[in-house]
C-alpha cells in the first residue's frame, strides 16, 4: 500500500506557529494583518511550511486538543478588523475595544469581550440576504453536512450550559420531534452560529490562498480523539462507546510508562471501530476530506491508537487499569485513500512505539516525526539522532508539546548537555540555532522550527506542558518580532542545505 512520498515530499523548511499566538489587538492572534505579516516572513525566510495546531475551537483551557467540535472553526481567530472591511462592523466600534494586559488573559475572558462585536456582525451579515455575500453563505451551508447539526449543538449548549447527556431526554437522545422543534425555536441562534462558521471560513479559505499563491503549503493537525461533550459525539452517538446515558463505557489515554507511573487518562469516549468498518469509515473519511479542505497536509496526533490503542475503563481514576486493543490498521487508509488518494498525512508516532507500529506505519509509506530533543543524552543508537534519520520523516527541534530549545537546554542535565556539544562540536553558546541548523541539514524530507526556537525564545514561550490543565496555550508573538534579519539568517540555512521546494 505504500505511496510514493519521497515525489511528494522534496526538501522543504517550515515553522510551526499556530494563529492564536500571532500578534493581535483583540485579545489574541487572529486571521488578520498578523497573519498576513507572517506569511511575507515566511518567504523571506524562504520557509515554504506553515504548521498549525487544530484550528477548532478550544475549550475553556483555550486547548485545541479537547474541541467541542473536531469540524468546525474557531470563532475566536475570526478578524475582527478584517469584518469591517466587509462593512460588518463600523470602525468606531471596534475602537472601543478594551481587553486589558490582553496576551496575558484568560481565553474565556477573551471571548466574552470579542463576542459583543461578533454579535453585531453576524447580526448585520443576516439581514442582508439579498448579498452575493449571503448567498456564498447558503452554499457554505448546503454543502457542508456538518454545520447544521454543530450549529444546533452551539445553539442548545447556550440554552442548557451542560453536557449534552444531562440534556432533556428527547434531545439527548435525538429524537426527531424534539429536533425538528428546537431547530424551530433555536432558529436565530442556529443561524448566527452557522454565519460565524462562514465568516471563519471565508477568513482562514483568503489567508490560504495567500499563502499557497506564495509557495507556502499548510500543515494542519487532527487529534485523533474527539472531547465526549462535542457535537460530534452527540450527532453519531453509535461510533462510539457510550451507555444508554450517552457517557463513555471506556476512555482513551496511554499507559504507565518512564514518564508517569500512573500512564495519562485522557477521558475520550473510544470509538467503536467494527461499527465504523460497516459504512467504510465514512465519519473518518469526512473528518480527513473536512481537514484538507482547510490545509495542504494534515498530521494524526498519536497515530499509534490507529494500531492498537488503549482502553480504560471509565470508573478507573488513573490509566493504570486498561487493555490493549486492536485499532482499524491498514483499512482505515483503504478508506481515506478514496478522499485522499495521495494520503498527504503525517504521523504523530511519538512516545511507546514497538516495533507493530513502526511496521504498520512503514506499510503506509506515511512519513513520521523526529524531535531532536529527544536525541541526546543516551547511545549512538537512538532513533532521533540526526546520524539516524530517514528521509521520509519530519525532523522539529520541538514540538508544541515541548520546551523551547533554550528552555530544553537550560532543564536539561549536564550528561545531555555534555552529549551535544560533543555531538555537533560545538560549546553551546548558541544552542538554539545549533539544533536548528541540525534540523535543516537532516535528510528528513521536511524540516519543521517551532518559532520560539527561532526567535531564541526561553521556558516563558513554552505553547503546552501535557499533564498541566491550566496556563498553557497563551504565548503571544510580540509584534516587533518577525525581524528581516532573523528570516535572513533562516533563509541562509535553507538554501545551504537545499530545502528551497
Amino acid at each position: 500500500m505504500a505511496a510514493n512520498f519521497h515525489r511528494q515530499m522534496p526538501r522543504a523548511a517550515g515553522i510551526l506557529l499556530h494563529p492564536s499566538s500571532l500578534p493581535g489587538d483583540y485579545g489574541n492572534g487572529d486571521l488578520g494583518q498578523g497573519a498576513y505579516a507572517f506569511i511575507d516572513w515566511l518567504v523571506t525566510a524562504k520557509a515554504s511550511l506553515w504548521q498549525i495546531l487544530p484550528l477548532v475551537p478550544t475549550d475553556d483551557n483555550g486547548s485545541p486538543y479537547s474541541s467541542w467540535s473536531a469540524l468546525a472553526g474557531n470563532p475566536d481567530l475570526i478578524d475582527i478588523a478584517g469584518l469591517v472591511k466587509l462593512g460588518l462592523l463600523e470602525p468606531a466600534e471596534i475602537a472601543a475595544f478594551d481587553l486589558p494586559t490582553a496576551a496575558n488573559t484568560n481565553c474565556n475572558d477573551i471571548r466574552r469581550a470579542r463576542q459583543p462585536l461578533l454579535d453585531k456582525a453576524v447580526a448585520r451579515f443576516l439581514a442582508d440576504q439579498k448579498s452575493d455575500f449571503y448567498k456564498n453563505f447558503c452554499d457554505f451551508v448546503n454543502h457542508s453536512a456538518w454545520v447544521q447539526d454543530t450549529a444546533l449543538f452551539c445553539a442548545l449548549k447556550q440554552i442548557y450550559q451542560s453536557a449534552w447527556w444531562d440534556w432533556p431526554e428527547d434531545l439527548r437522545d435525538r429524537q426527531t420531534e424534539a429536533l425538528a422543534k428546537a431547530r424551530q425555536e433555536l432558529s436565530n441562534s442556529i443561524d448566527a452560529a452557522m454565519a460565524l462558521q462562514f465568516l471563519f471560513e471565508h477568513q482562514w479559505q483568503s489567508l490560504r490562498r495567500y499563502a499557497n499563491e506564495r509557495g507556502i503549503k499548510i500543515v494542519g493537525d487532527i487529534p485523533i480523539y474527539v472531547a465526549a461533550d462535542s457535537a460530534d459525539v452527540w450527532a453519531n452517538r453509535e461510533l462510539f462507546e457510550l451507555n444508554k446515558e450517552g457517557t463513555p463505557i471506556r476512555v482513551a489515554g496511554v499507559p504507565p510508562d518512564a514518564f508517569s507511573d500512573t500512564g495519562q487518562r485522557w477521558g475520550n469516549p473510544l470509538y467503536r471501530w467494527d461499527k465504523m468498518a460497516t459504512d467504510g469509515y465514512s465519519w473518518w473519511r469526512m473528518r480527513v476530506a473536512r481537514s484538507l479542505e482547510l490545509t495542504d497536509w494534515v498530521r494524526i496526533d498519536h497515530f499509534r491508537g490507529l494500531a492498537a490503542y488503549w482502553a480504560i475503563p471509565e470508573s478507573s481514576p488513573d490509566a493504570r487499569q486498561g487493555d490493549w486493543l486492536i485499532g482499524p490498521g491498514e483499512a482505515l487508509f483503504v478508506a481515506l485513500r478514496e478522499v485522499a488518494p495521495d494520503l498527504p498525512i503525517i504521523a504523530e508516532d511519538l512516545g511507546e512505539i514497538d516495533d507493530s507500529v513502526r511496521s504498520f506505519l512503514k506499510s503506509l509509506g506515511l512519513p513520521g516525526m523526529l524531535v531532536l530533543h529527544f536525541a541526546f543524552g543516551s547511545d549512538a543508537k537512538n532513533l532521533y539522532l540526526p546520524h539516524n534519520h530517514t528521509t521520509n520523516s519530519v525532523v522539529y527541534t520541538g514540538t508544541h508539546d515541548n520546551d523551547t530549545t533554550l528552555g530544553f537546554w537550560q532543564s536539561t542535565s549536564e550528561h545531555s548537555r555534555d552529549h551535544i556539544r560533543h555531538y555537533f562540536g560545538v560549546d553551546g553558546h548558541d544552542i538554539v540555532w545549533d539544533l536548528i541548523r541540525a534540523a535543516l541539514a537532516s535528510v528528513a524530507r521536511f524540516a519543521v522550527i517551532p518559532m520560539q526556537d527561532v526567535l531564541q525564545l526561553g521556558h516563558e514561550a513554552r505553547m503546552n506542558t501535557p499533564g498541566v490543565i491550566s496556563g498553557n496555550w497563551q504565548w503571544r508573538m510580540d509584534s516587533q518580532a518577525l525581524q528581516p534579519y532573523i528570516a535572513e539568517r533562516f533563509a541562509l540555512l535553507v538554501e545551504l542545505y537545499n530545502r528551497i521546494s
